[in-house]
C-alpha cells in the first residue's frame, strides 16, 4: 500500500533506471527526485527538472538527502538542506552543461575549452567542500574561489548576475529592494573596476654582468634615487659577483633577488631611477700585472641607471640589459649617476661594446600581504627585503625598526710628507659601551648578511676623496646608549708589499647625554692623528676627546687648526628612539616642572612620526599634567590633546586610531578629566559666535569625537570608582554643552562667513558622538539630543556647502546605531523626512538623498523580517511606512521622472553617478511600494483632495512604471532585480486599478489615465524578462514557483478593465488594436485565450458605431506585418485566432463580414509566417524569393495596401540583387516605377529614398532598372527605358543627359550584337505534400535555371533547398495520396519554352543574337513531350506507332519576371501523331544543320567537329534506315489509303526530306573547305555515304525548287568566285554588272507562285554569279571577310565612328586599300553602288567619312568554349515557323538591310540617322548620282503583310524558311548593333512608283519610320496598372521629314513605356491600387 512519505522527500539517483515496469519513471544517474509516496522498496515521485511526469522507481537506486518541505500537501516544494554554495554550484553546472555542448556546435572553441577547465575546477572544489575536512579559513577561500568562477562563467555565457552575501545566494524576498540593489551594484562594480593599488614594490633579480674585461670579483649596489631632489629613496641592495660576472651564491636566491618595498604612487614617475654602482675587488690599477701582493682593494668599476617609468610600459617578463658606463675620472665617482641621469653620457665610455648588466625588473602592486598570497613562489624561494629610507607613506602600529644609516661623504687629508696624494681607505667599526666591537652590525646593504667591519672604496692618489657610500647599522635599541662608531683611515701603498698604513681615526657617539640620538644630517668629524701601530683598544681614552668640529669649545684652537676633516651624513629610522629634545622634555615633565608650559607649546612643532612613536607615553603625560594642575594647564593640555587627535586624521597616521581607541579603553585612567574637558569644550563653543578667528575652534570641533570618548570614558571610570556620584551634575553639564551647541548652530550666516564653516565642521563630526553618548544615556535621550540639535539648524539655509554637510550629517545619522533602534527611529524620522523632502523638491544633492532613503528603507525591511520582531514593533513599522509615503512618495515619483528625462551628462564618471542615482531612487520606490499594505493604499488614495490630484498621481506613477520597465533601466544580467520590480509593479497596479474604476468611469471617464494604464499593461506583458519560453527549464521553474506567470495576471486585469469600459471602448478603437495584438502574440496559451476575445468586442463596437469594421481590419493588417517580421506569432496563434473569433461571431448579425475579415487576416498570417520562416534560412534561395512574391501579390491584390506592397517590392529587389538575379531585380523595381508618373509632385522620405519630386524618383528608378537590365544581359528592355528617359530629357532641353542617354542606348545595341548570351534552361517543379509552405503546397511552377545549370544540377539545388523532400522519379501527375501526404515530394523535369514573338523569329535577316532574346524572354507557355506507342508496336519500324503526348503549361506571369519561377495557371494535353512527329524531327534537324553550316562559313566555330558529328549522325542514320524508315512508314500505299487526310503532311515530309538531302550536300561542300587533313578520310566516307543515301531516297536530281534554295547565309554569300572577272573594280565593269542584273527580276516572279520563297533564285544567282547550276555552288571559295555594307546606315553616325579601326577592318591596311580590297572580293552583283561608295569627284554625293562601314569577319570570343547546345550566333540561320512565310526578296528593296530596329517615335529634333536602303540588285540606279529614295509609307501599309506571306501556297510551306542571302546583317565590328523590331514586313511598291533618283542636295539624313509594333514586352500581359497612352513607337508616324527645331516641352507626347497593352483574358484582373504614391 502506498503511504505518503514523512521524511524521505528528496534524493539523488545513484544508477540509471530504465523504467521498464508499469508506471516506471526512467531515471538518469545524477538526477534529483522528489519523493511523494513509498511502498515495499519502491518510491513514487518525479524528477525535479520535469515535475509533470510522475512514476515509480526502486528505493535502492536513490541516495536520500535531508531537505526542508514548504507548503506541505499537494503543492509542496522541497529545498535540500545543504550549503547554499553547493546547491548553486549543482544547478549552475547543470545549466552550463547544456550550453557548453552548444558552444561546440557553434564552433566557439576558445570559450568551449576555457569553460571545460573551469567546470572541472569547480567540480574539484565542490568535492573538497562536500568532504568537509577543510579548516574554516580554507573553506572561506574555496568558496570565494568557487563563486568567482561561477560569476565568470555566468558572465561569459550571458547568464544572470547572482546577488550574494558571504558567498551565499540571497533570496530577494528576504532582504529589502534597496539592499538587493546595493548587492547587485556592488557585484557589478566589482566586475568593472578594480581599485588602484596605493603601494608598489619593485622586484629585482640580478642575472649576470656581461663584460669582456672581467677577471676580478665585483660588488653590485642597487638603490632607488630621486632625480628631482637628488637623494636616494631607499637603502642599498648588495650582490657579490664572481670573476665570471655571475652571482657568487647562486643557490641562495635571497642573495640575488630583492623587493624594494613601500614605494608610493608618487614614486612611480619619470625622474625616479634605479641606480646601479659596480665596484671591483682587486689590484689598485685594473690593468696591473699580477704581483706578489695579495692585498685587494675596493675600486670603482662602473654605473648604470634606468627610469622606473620605463618599467610601467615595458613587458614585465622581459629581462633588461642595463648599459654600464665606466668612470674615467675617479674624482667624479660620487656623482656619476647624476651625470648619467642628466644624459651627460659622453663623459664616460661604455665599459665594452657588449657590456651590460642583465637583470629582471618587475613592478608589483598591492600591500605586502597580498603579494605573499599572489606570488607565493617568490617568497618561498627566498627574496630579501630592501626598505625605504625612512618610514613608508602609511606607518603601521607595532612596526619595529631601528636602523641608522651613515653615508661616508668626503674627506680632506694632508699629503703627509709625500710627493703624491694618498690612497685613503676607511674601515668602519661599531663599538658598544664597553669598547667591544659589535659583531655583524655593519651592513653594506640588504641581500648580504652584516659583517664586523666595512672597508670603503679606495680612490687613487686623492687627498680630497668623495666616496658617497651608504652603510646601514642595524643596532638594537638597548645597545644604542653608550655605543659609538669608529672610522680608521689608512694609506694604501702601491708598492710591492701593498700594505695599508693607519694614519688617523674619527669617531661619533650614537646617543647624547640627555638620551637624544645622533641628530640626522651631515657631521664634520675631527680626524685624530695616530701612528701605524697605535692601539685603539682603549676606547675610554679617546672618547673623552671631542669628535665633531661643531662640538668644540670656542677656546680649543688646537684641534680646530688642522685642515684634515671627515664628513658623514647620518639618518635614523627608528620606532623607539628620538632625536627630538622637546619630545624628551615633555616626557620627562616631572624632572623639570618649570618647562611644562614650553614643552606643551612646542608639542605642535614636533614631527608627527615622533609623536605617534610615543603616543601612549605622550597621552599619559598630558592627562598626568591635567590631573595635577588642571587650573593652570587645562587649556594647554586640551589644545595639545586636540593637536594629537587631529594628527591621527592624517592618512599617514590614520592606522594609529585603533592604538588610541585601545588606550582609551584599557590604559586611560583620568577619572576626573571629564569635568575639565567639558568645561574647556563649552568655553570654546560659547566663543564661536563672537570669535574673529575660527581656525582653532574648528580644529577643536574636528576632534570632538575623541574628546567625547575621553569625557564619557572618564565619567564611566569616575562612576565605577565612586558608585555613580554626581550623576545629575554630569547630566546638567552635558545638557548645557548641547544648549551652547544648539545656540551656535541656530545662527543664520552667509555661506562664506567663518561661523557657517564652523557649523559645517561640527556637523561633519557630530554623528560620531552618538555612539559615545549611548554608553551613558538612554536611546530616547540621545535621540532627543540629536533631534533638537539637528532641528536647531536654520530652515532657510543660504549656504549650499552647509546644506550638503547637513545632508551628510543626516546620512551618517541614518546609518548610525542610534537610528537602527526603533525607539529612537520614530523620534528622528520626522526630522530626516523634513530635510529630505526639502532637498528632493529642489532636486539638490540627489546622490546623498538617495543614500539616505536607501538606508532608511533597508532598515524597515529588516525589522519586518527579523526573527525577534515583537508584536509591538509591527505597528511602529507600519507608521513609519505611512510617514514616508505621506512625505516622500509624490516627490520620489517626480524625482525619478525628472532625472530620467534629463539629458545624461557627458563624462563617464558623471554618467555612472547619474545611473547610480536613478537606480537607487528606483530601488527606494520599489522598497516603499513593497512595504505598503491595503491600509496604506487606502490612506494614500483618500488623501487626494481632488480628482485632478488623483489623476495627476496616477499618470505620474504609470509613467514611472513605464520607465522602470525600460530595458536600459538595469543591466542586461540583472534578471533578479527586474523580476522583483515587475512583482511590485503588478501588485501596485492591482491596487490602483480599483481607484481607476471608481473614479474615472461613466460620466467621469478620463481617456488619458485609461490610455496610460493600458499602455503600461501592454509594455509590462511584452518585457523580455517575462518571456519565460526563452529561459532554460530550471530558470523557468524557479520564476514560476516564486512569482507565477505575471503576464497572465496582467492579461486578466486588462480584460477585466476592458469589460468595465462599456461604451467608452470606442475611444480605444483603433488605437489599442496594435498594442493588444502584440499582447496576444506572446506565446502563452492562457494569455491568448484571455486577450483574443477583445478583438471580437472591438469589431462589435466598431460595427455599432460605423456599420463596418474597416478601421479594425486596417489596423490589424498593418500591425501584423511589423509584429510578425519581428519574430512574434506562430502557427498555433493563427489557429487559435481563427477558432476563437469564429466561435465568438457565430450569433452576430454581421457574421458574414466578420468571417471575411478573419479569413483575410488568417491568410495574411499564413503568408507572413511562411515569409518569416524562409527568411531565417541562410543564403538567398528560391524559397525566400517565392515567399516574398506571394506576400507582395497578396498585399496588392487582396488587401490593396500600397505602402506594404512597395515595401515588399524593395525587399524582393534586395533578395534578387543579393542573388545576382539582375533581370528579376529590374522587373521587380519596375513594379514601383509603374506606380509613379513624370510629375513634379513632392514625395516624402521613404525607405532609402530621400525627399524628392516624383519625376526625380522615377528618373532614379529608370536608371537603376536600366543598369540591372544591362547586368542581366536583358538589353532590349533597357533600350525602351533609355528611350523613355531620353524623351523626358529632350522635353526639358536637358541635352547633356539626353546625350548620355543616347550613348547608353547605343552601347546597349552594341552589346546585343557583340556579347554572347547564354540560353537558360527551364524546369517544371511540382511541390506535393502538406509539409511544404503554404505558398508552394500542391502547386506546380516553371523555373528559369541559372547560367550553365542543367537538369541534374537544378535537381540537386532544389533538394538542397528542401532537404526533407523526396524526389519523384516519374513525370506522371501524382494522385491524391501524394497531395495529402504528411511529407514533401518534388517532381522536376525540363520543359521547352514556346516563344510568343514568332514573327520576329521567322523573319529573314534577323541575326541570331537578336532572335535569342525572343526565344527565351516573355515566355508564357512551355512544352513537355512524352513519347509513347499507340496500338501494337511494329518491331521492324517503330516510327509507325510512335506518338507524342505534348503537355503545354501556361503560367500566371511570363518568364523572366519578378521571380525566377511562376505558378502554372493552365495545363493542356495534346497527342501528336507519328507523321507530325516525323515532320517535326526532320524540321529540327534541318534547322540544326543550317545553323552549324552558317557558323562554319562565318568562321564562328573554333573547330569543325560539331558540324562533322552532325553530318555524320544524319548521313549515317539515313543510310542505316533513318529517312528510309519514314518512307516505309508513311509513303506506302496502305498508309496513304488509310489516312487520306494526311496527304498534305506526307507532301510536307517529302519536301523536308529532299531539303535535308540538299542541305547535307551543301554542308559537305562547306565541310570539304574547312576539314583538317587528318579528317579527310572521314569526309570521304561521308561523301560516299551521302551518295548511298541519295540513291536510297531515290533522289537522282533535286527538284527545281530545292536547287534554287540553297542554304541561306545571314551575312551575305561567300563572295570570292573562282571565275570572277579580273577587272570588276573598273567603273565600266560595275555598270556592266548592273545592267546584266536587271533580267533577274523575272526570276523572282517566276518562283513566287511556287512553294519556294521568291528570294531563293536571287540568292542562288548571288552564290553562283551567272550560272544557276547547283554543281557550281561547291566551287566557290569562302571569302575571308563578310560584307556588311549597310550596317552604317542603321547606326547613328557618332556611334559608328566610335568603333576602333582594329575592330572595323584589317589593321594592316589603310582605309582606301581596305575598301578597294572589299570591292575586289565582291561578286559583280555585290559591288557597292554610289549610294554607299559615292564618286569621290562628286561633292554632292560625298557621304561623311564616318558613315562608311568597314567590313570584317564577325568576331567570336576565342575564350568561350563550344556551347553545350548548338545555338544561334550573330550570323546564324534563322529558324522560320511553319505558320508564316518569309518576306520576298523584293520586300527588302525599300528598306534598310539590317536587323529590324525597335520602333522610333517621330518626334522632332532627335538626331536622325542616314538610313539608306541598299541591295545587291539595285542596278536600276545610276552609278554616279543615285541615292536611295526616301521611303514614305502610306497609312495603310502598317496593316498589310508582304505579298509572299499572303500567298496561300506559302503559308503552309516550310521552304520559305530559307533566309535571304542578299541581305546583310550588321557587322559586329561596326560598333553598333540594333535589336530586331519589325513584326510586319513592308510590301514593295510597284517598280514604276519608285523614283529613279533624289535631288543631289539630299545630303541631310533620310528618316525611315518603322511601323512594326515592339517585339517584346517588359511588362506582363495581365498588368494591373492604370491605362497608359499608346507609345508613339506603336502609332502611325504623322510625318517623315524632321522639322527645323526641336519641339517645345508642352508639345511633348506623354507616351510611357508600354509594351503590351492587352491583358490576358485567362488571368483575372486584380483590383486596381488606389493612388497613394504621393505619400511615398
Amino acid at each position: 500500500m502506498w503511504i505518503p512519505t514523512e521524511h524521505e522527500k528528496y534524493g539523488v539517483v545513484l544508477a540509471s533506471f530504465r523504467g521498464t515496469v508499469q508506471h516506471g519513471l526512467p531515471l538518469e544517474i545524477g538526477d534529483t527526485v522528489q519523493i511523494l509516496e513509498k511502498c515495499e522498496g519502491w518510491y513514487r515521485g518525479f524528477i525535479l527538472k520535469n515535475p509533470n511526469i510522475k512514476g515509480i522507481f526502486p528505493s535502492s537506486y536513490i541516495h536520500l538527502k535531508s531537505a526542508h518541505v514548504k507548503n506541505k500537501g499537494q503543492f509542496e516544494t522541497v529545498i535540500p538542506v545543504e550549503d547554499s554554495v553547493i546547491t548553486e554550484m549543482t544547478s549552475t553546472l547543470r545549466d552550463w552543461g547544456a550550453m557548453w555542448k552548444q558552444l561546440y556546435v557553434k564552433n566557439e572553441g576558445d570559450l568551449f575549452h576555457r569553460l571545460w577547465h573551469v567546470m572541472n575546477e569547480i567540480l574539484d572544489l565542490r568535492r573538497q567542500v562536500l568532504v568537509g575536512h577543510l579548516t574554516h579559513d580554507r573553506m572561506r577561500d574555496v568558496k570565494q574561489h568557487i563563486t568567482a568562477r561561477l560569476d565568470w562563467g555566468n558572465e561569459q555565457l550571458g547568464l544572470d548576475l547572482v546577488p550574494r552575501r558571504e558567498f551565499s545566494m540571497v533570496d530577494p524576498d528576504e532582504i529589502s529592494v534597496t539592499e538587493l540593489y546595493r548587492l547587485m551594484e556592488h557585484r557589478h562594480r566589482k566586475k568593472e573596476t578594480p581599485a588602484p593599488a596605493s603601494t608598489h614594490h619593485l622586484f629585482v633579480h640580478v642575472k649576470s654582468l656581461m663584460s669582456a674585461n672581467l677577471g676580478e670579483e665585483l660588488e653590485v649596489f642597487f638603490h632607488i634615487y630621486d632625480g628631482r631632489e637628488n637623494r636616494p629613496l631607499s637603502e642599498r641592495f648588495f650582490v657579490k659577483l664572481n670573476k665570471s660576472g655571475l652571482p657568487k651564491s647562486p643557490e641562495k636566491t635571497e642573495r640575488q633577488c630583492t623587493l624594494f618595498v613601500d614605494l608610493g604612487s608618487s614614486d612611480l614617475r619619470k625622474d625616479v631611477y634605479i641606480v646601479v654602482h659596480i665596484v671591483r675587488i682587486g689590484r689598485m690599477g685594473a690593468g696591473e700585472k699580477k704581483n706578489l701582493c695579495s692585498v685587494q682593494y675596493r675600486r670603482p668599476f662602473g654605473c648604470a641607471v634606468v627610469s622606473i617609468a620605463d618599467l610601467l610600459t615595458a613587458d614585465s617578463k622581459d629581462d633588461h640589459l642595463l648599459k654600464v658606463y665606466a668612470c674615467n675620472t675617479e674624482s667624479e665617482w660620487h656623482q656619476i649617476h647624476e651625470n648619467l641621469i642628466k644624459k651627460a653620457n659622453s663623459r664616460y665610455n661604455l665599459s665594452g661594446s657588449n657590456t651590460g648588466l642583465a637583470v629582471a625588473l618587475q613592478l608589483l602592486h598591492g600591500d605586502i600581504e597580498q603579494l605573499r598570497r599572489e606570488y607565493m613562489v617568490l617568497f618561498t624561494r627566498g627574496v630579501s627585503i630592501t626598505r625605504k629610507l625612512g618610514f613608508s607613506d602609511v606607518i603601521m602600529p607595532g612596526e619595529m625598526r631601528n636602523d641608522l644609516y651613515i653615508t661616508l661623504e668626503k674627506g680632506e687629508f694632508e699629503k703627509g710628507g709625500k710627493s703624491v696624494a694618498r690612497n685613503v681607505e676607511i674601515t668602519v667599526y661599531v663599538l658598544d659601551i664597553d669598547g667591544q666591537i659589535l659583531k655583524s652590525h655593519v651592513a653594506a646593504g640588504a641581500g648580504e648578511p652584516g659583517s664586523d667591519e666595512y672597508h670603503s672604496l679606495v680612490l687613487y692618489h686623492n687627498n680630497s676623496p668623495r666616496w658617497a657610500e651608504q652603510i646601514k647599522l642595524p643596532i638594537p635599541v638597548d645597545m644604542f646608549r653608550g655605543s659609538h662608531v669608529r672610522f680608521e683611515f689608512r694609506h694604501c701603498s702601491t708598492k710591492d708589499k701593498g700594505e695599508k698604513k693607519l694614519f688617523g681615526y674619527s669617531f661619533v657617539p650614537l646617543m647624547q647625554e640627555d638620551g637624544r640620538t645622533l641628530p640626522d644630517g651631515t657631521h664634520e668629524l675631527i680626524i685624530h692623528k695616530c701612528e701605524e701601530n697605535t692601539s685603539l683598544a682603549d676606547c675610554p681614552r679617546y672618547l673623552k676627546m671631542p669628535f665633531s668640529k661643531a662640538n668644540l669649545p670656542s677656546n680649543n684652537q688646537t684641534l680646530k687648526g688642522p685642515k684634515e676633516s671627515f664628513w658623514i651624513t647620518s639618518f635614523l629610522c627608528s620606532t623607539k628612539l628620538t632625536q627630538n629634545g622637546d619630545m624628551l622634555d615633555l616626557l620627562k615633565w616631572r624632572a623639570h616642572p618649570e618647562r611644562i608650559n614650553d614643552s606643551l607649546s612646542k608639542l605642535k612643532e614636533i614631527d608627527g612620526s615622533e609623536i605617534v612613536k610615543f603616543l601612549q607615553d605622550t597621552l599619559d603625560t598630558l592627562f598626568g599634567i591635567l590631573d595635577e594642575s588642571s587650573q593652570r594647564y587645562g587649556l594647554k593640555v586640551f589644545d595639545s590633546l586636540v593637536h594629537i587627535i587631529n594628527l591621527l586624521q592624517d592618512s599617514k597616521f590614520q592606522h594609529f586610531k585603533p592604538v588610541m581607541d585601545t588606550y582609551i579603553e584599557s590604559h586611560f585612567a583620568g577619572a576626573l578629566s571629564y569635568r575639565d574637558l567639558i568645561k574647556v569644550l563649552k568655553w570654546y563653543v560659547d566663543r564661536i559666535v563672537d570669535a574673529e578667528h575660527q581656525d582653532h575652534i574648528q580644529q577643536v570641533l574636528k576632534a570632538s569625537e575623541y574628546i567625547f570618548k575621553y569625557i564619557i570614558q572618564s565619567r564611566r571610570l569616575f562612576s565605577l570608582a565612586t558608585g555613580g556620584q554626581n550623576e545629575e551634575e554630569f547630566r546638567v553639564c552635558i545638557h548645557e554643552l548641547f544648549m551652547s551647541i544648539r545656540f551656535f548652530l541656530s545662527q543664520e550666516n552667509k555661506s562664506t562667513s567663518p561661523v557657517a564653516q564652523t557649523q559645517a565642521v561640527f556637523l561633519r563630526t557630530f554623528p560620531a558622538v552618538y555612539g559615545e553618548l549611548l554608553k551613558i544615556f538612554t536611546v530616547r535621550e540621545v535621540a532627543g539630543f540629536v533631534r533638537e540639535t539637528l532641528g536647531s539648524l536654520p530652515t532657510a539655509v543660504h549656504a549650499d556647502c552647509l546644506e550638503a554637510v547637513k545632508l551628510q550629517c543626516i546620512t551618517k545619522t541614518v546609518e548610525s546605531q542610534l537610528y537602527i533602534n526603533p525607539e529612537s527611529r520614530c523620534i528622528l524620522l520626522p526630522v530626516v523626512l523634513r530635510v529630505l523632502q526639502a532637498h528632493m523638491q529642489e532636486q539638490k544633492d540627489l546622490v546623498m538623498c538617495a543614500r539616505i532613503l536607501t538606508s532608511m528603507l533597508s532598515l524597515i525591511k529588516k525589522e519586518e523580517n527579523g526573527t525577534a520582531v515583537s508584536v509591538t514593533v509591527e505597528p511602529v513599522v507600519s507608521e513609519e511606512v505611512e510617514l514616508i509615503v505621506e512625505s516622500l512618495l509624490g516627490v520620489l515619483l517626480r524625482t525619478i521622472l525628472e532625472i530620467s528625462n534629463r539629458p545624461q551628462p557627458a563624462g563617464p564618471a558623471m554618467r555612472l553617478q547619474f545611473q547610480d542615482v536613478t537606480g537607487e531612487f528606483v530601488a527606494c520606490l520599489l522598497a516603499l511600494l513593497r512595504q505598503m499594505s491595503d491600509r496604506h493604499y487606502q490612506q494614500l488614495l483618500q488623501a487626494f483632495s481632488s480628482k485632478d490630484n488623483l489623476r495627476d498621481f496616477l499618470l505620474q506613477i504609470f509613467t514611472v512604471f513605464r520607465i522602470l520597465i525600460r530595458p536600459e533601466m538595469f543591466s542586461k544580467d540583472w534578471t533578479v532585480m527586474r523580476l522583483v520590480t515587475n512583482n511590485v509593479i503588478i501588485t501596485t497596479v492591482l491596487y490602483l486599478s480599483d481607484a481607476l474604476r471608481k473614479n474615472f468611469l461613466n460620466d467621469k471617464f478620463d481617456y488619458k489615465v485609461w490610455d496610460s494604464y493600458f499602455y503600461l499593461s501592454v509594455i509590462f506583458i511584452n518585457q523580455p524578462c517575462l518571456q519565460l519560453e526563452s529561459f532554460s527549464p530550471s530558470k523557468r521553474k524557479k520564476i514560476l514557483e516564486k512569482y507565477g506567470d505575471m503576464r497572465v495576471m496582467m492579461g486578466c486585469e486588462i480584460f477585466s478593465m476592458w469589460q468595465n469600459l462599456g461604451e467608452h471602448k470606442l475611444n480605444f478603437i483603433p488605437a489599442m488594436i496594435g498594442p493588444f495584438l502584440e499582447v496576444t502574440l506572446v506565446p502563452q496559451p492562457d494569455l491568448r485565450n484571455v486577450m483574443i476575445p477583445i478583438f471580437h468586442d472591438m469589431m462589435d463596437w466598431e460595427q455599432r458605431r460605423s456599420g463596418n469594421f474597416k478601421q479594425v481590419e486596417a489596423k490589424l493588417i498593418d500591425k501584423l506585418d511589423s509584429l510578425m517580421s519581428e519574430g512574434k506569432g506562430d502557427e498555433t496563434y493563427r489557429e487559435l485566432f481563427n477558432s476563437i473569433l469564429l466561435k465568438k461571431i457565430e450569433r452576430e448579425t454581421w457574421r458574414e463580414s466578420g468571417i471575411s475579415l478573419i479569413a483575410t487576416v488568417t491568410r495574411l498570417m499564413e503568408r507572413l509566417l511562411d515569409y518569416r520562416d524562409c527568411m531565417k534560412l541562410g543564403e538567398v534561395d528560391g524559397k525566400k524569393i517565392g515567399c516574398t512574391v506571394s506576400l507582395l501579390n497578396f498585399y496588392k491584390t487582396e488587401l490593396n495596401k500600397e505602402e506594404m506592397y512597395i515595401r515588399y517590392i524593395h525587399k524582393l529587389y534586395d533578395l534578387h540583387f543579393k542573388a545576382q538575379n539582375y533581370t528579376e531585380a529590374s522587373y521587380t523595381l519596375l513594379l514601383y516605377d509603374e506606380l509613379l508618373e513624370w510629375s513634379e509632385r513632392p514625395l516624402r522620405e521613404f525607405l532609402n529614398y530621400p525627399m524628392q519630386s516624383e519625376w526625380q524618383r522615377k528618373e532614379y528608378l529608370h536608371l537603376t532598372i536600366v543598369q540591372n537590365f544591362d547586368r542581366g544581359k536583358c538589353w532590349e528592355n533597357g533600350i525602351i527605358l533609355c528611350r523613355e528617359l531620353a524623351d523626358q530629357y529632350e522635353s526639358y532641353y536637358d541635352y547633356r543627359n539626353l546625350s548620355k542617354m543616347r550613348m547608353m542606348e547605343a552601347s546597349l545595341y552594341d552589346k546585343i550584337m557583340d556579347q554572347q548570351r547564354l540560353e537558360p534552361e527551364f524546369f517544371r517543379v511540382g511541390f506535393y505534400g502538406k509539409k511544404f509552405p503554404f505558398f508552394l503546397r500542391n502547386k506546380e511552377f516553371v523555373c528559369r535555371g541559372h547560367d550553365y545549370e542543367r537538369l541534374e544540377a537544378f535537381q540537386q539545388r532544389m533538394l538542397n533547398e528542401f532537404p526533407h523532400a523526396i524526389a519523384m522519379q516519374h513525370v506522371n501527375q501524382p494522385d491524391q495520396t501524394i497531395y495529402q501526404a504528411d511529407a514533401q515530394y518534388l517532381q522536376i523535369y525540363a520543359v521547352t519554352p514556346i516563344p510568343e514573338s514568332q514573327d520576329v523569329l521567322q523573319r529573314d535577316g534577323v541575326p541570331d543574337n537578336i532572335k535569342s532574346f525572343y526565344k527565351f524572354n516573355h515566355i508564357w507557355r512551355f512544352r513537355y513531350d512524352r513519347p509513347f506507342h499507340k496500338g501494337t508496336k511494329d518491331k521492324e519500324n517503330e516510327f509507325k506507332s510512335l506518338w507524342v503526348e505534348r503537355t503545354t503549361l501556361t503560367l500566371v506571369q511570363s518568364l523572366p519576371g519578378i521571380s525566377r519561377w511562376f505558378e502554372v495557371d493552365k495545363r493542356e494535353l495534346v497527342e501528336v501523331s507519328p507523321l507530325e512527329n516525323a515532320i517535326e524531327v526532320i524540321e529540327n534537324k534541318n534547322l540544326q544543320l543550317r545553323t552549324l553550316i552558317t557558323q562554319c562559313q562565318s568562321r564562328q566555330m573554333q573547330n569543325i567537329n560539331p558540324l562533322t558529328m552532325c553530318l555524320n549522325g544524319v548521313i549515317d542514320a539515313a543510310v542505316n534506315g533513318g529517312l528510309a524508315r519514314y518512307q516505309e512508314a508513311f509513303f506506302v500505299k496502305d498508309y496513304i489509303m488509310n489516312h487520306p487526310e494526311d496527304g498534305d503532311k506526307i507532301g510536307r515530309l517529302r519536301e523536308l526530306m529532299f531539303e535535308q538531302a540538299h542541305i547535307l550536300e551543301y554542308g559537305l561542300a562547306v565541310h570539304e573547305k574547312f576539314v583538317p587533313q587528318d579528317m579527310r578520310p572521314l569526309h570521304k566516307k561521308l561523301v560516299d555515304q551521302f551518295h548511298l543515301m541519295k540513291s536510297s531516297l531515290g533522289i537522282q536530281e533535286f527538284p527545281a525548287y530545292v536547287r534554287a534554295s540553297p542554304v541561306h547565309f545571314t551575312n551575305g554569300s561567300p563572295r570570292t568566285c573562282r571565275n570572277s572577272v579580273p577587272n570588276i573594280i573598273s567603273p565600266d565593269g560595275g555598270r556592266g554588272v548592273a545592267r546584266r542584273s536587271l533580267p533577274s527580276y523575272p526570276a523572282v516572279n517566276r518562283y513566287s507562285s511556287s512553294s519556294l520563297s521568291s528570294q531563293a533564285s536571287n540568292e542562288v544567282s548571288n552564290i553562283t554569279g551567272q550560272s544557276e547550276s547547283s554543281d557550281e555552288v561547291f566551287n566557290m571559295q569562302p571569302s575571308p571577310s563578310t560584307s556588311s555594307l549597310s550596317s552604317n546606315h542603321s547606326a547613328s553616325p557618332n556611334v559608328t565612328s566610335s568603333a576602333p579601326s582594329s575592330a572595323r577592318g584589317s589593321p594592316q591596311m589603310a582605309e582606301k586599300h581596305k575598301h578597294s580590297r572589299e570591292n575586289a572580293c565582291l561578286s559583280p552583283r555585290d559591288r557597292p553602288v554610289s549610294a554607299i561608295f559615292p564618286n569621290p569627284m562628286d561633292p554632292a554625293q560625298r557621304a561623311p567619312p564616318h558613315q562608311i562601314g568597314d567590313a570584317t569577319l564577325p568576331r567570336s570570343d576565342p575564350n568561350l568554349s563550344a556551347p553545350d547546345k548548338v545555338r544561334p550566333t550573330p550570323s546564324s540561320w534563322s529558324l522560320d515557323s511553319v505558320k508564316e512565310g518569309a518576306p520576298s526578296f523584293s520586300d527588302s528593296f525599300g528598306k534598310m538591310l539590317c536587323p529590324p530596329v525597335p520602333p522610333r517615335p517621330p518626334y522632332s529634333g532627335s538626331s536622325a540617322k542616314n538610313m539608306r536602303s541598299q541591295s545587291p540588285v539595285s542596278a536600276s540606279r545610276s552609278p554616279q548620282k543615285t541615292t536611295v529614295p526616301p521611303f514614305t509609307p502610306s497609312p495603310t501599309e502598317c496593316q498589310s503583310t508582304s505579298l509572299v506571306s499572303n500567298s496561300p501556297v506559302l503559308s503552309g510551306s516550310y521552304s520559305s524558311g530559307i533566309s535571304s542571302l542578299s541581305r546583310c546583317s550588321v557587322s559586329e565590328a561596326s560598333g553598333t548593333e540594333l535589336p530586331a523590331g519589325d513584326h510586319a514586313s513592308h510590301p514593295l511598291p510597284p517598280p514604276g512608283t519608285l523614283p529613279n533618283s533624289v535631288s543631289s542636295s539630299s545630303d541631310e539624313p533620310i528618316r525611315r519610320e518603322n511601323k512594326t509594333p515592339p517585339p517584346y514586352s517588359v511588362y506582363e500581359r495581365n498588368n494591373p496598372r492604370r491605362p497608359v497612352p499608346l507609345p508613339h513607337s506603336l502609332s502611325i508616324p504623322p510625318q517623315t521629314d524632321p522639322p527645323a527645331l526641336p519641339p517645345k516641352p508642352h508639345q511633348l507626347r506623354t507616351g510611357s513605356m508600354k509594351l503590351d497593352g492587352t491583358s490576358d483574358p485567362r488571368v483575372p484582373r486584380p483590383r486596381p491600387l488606389p493612388r497613394k504614391v504621393s505619400q511615398l
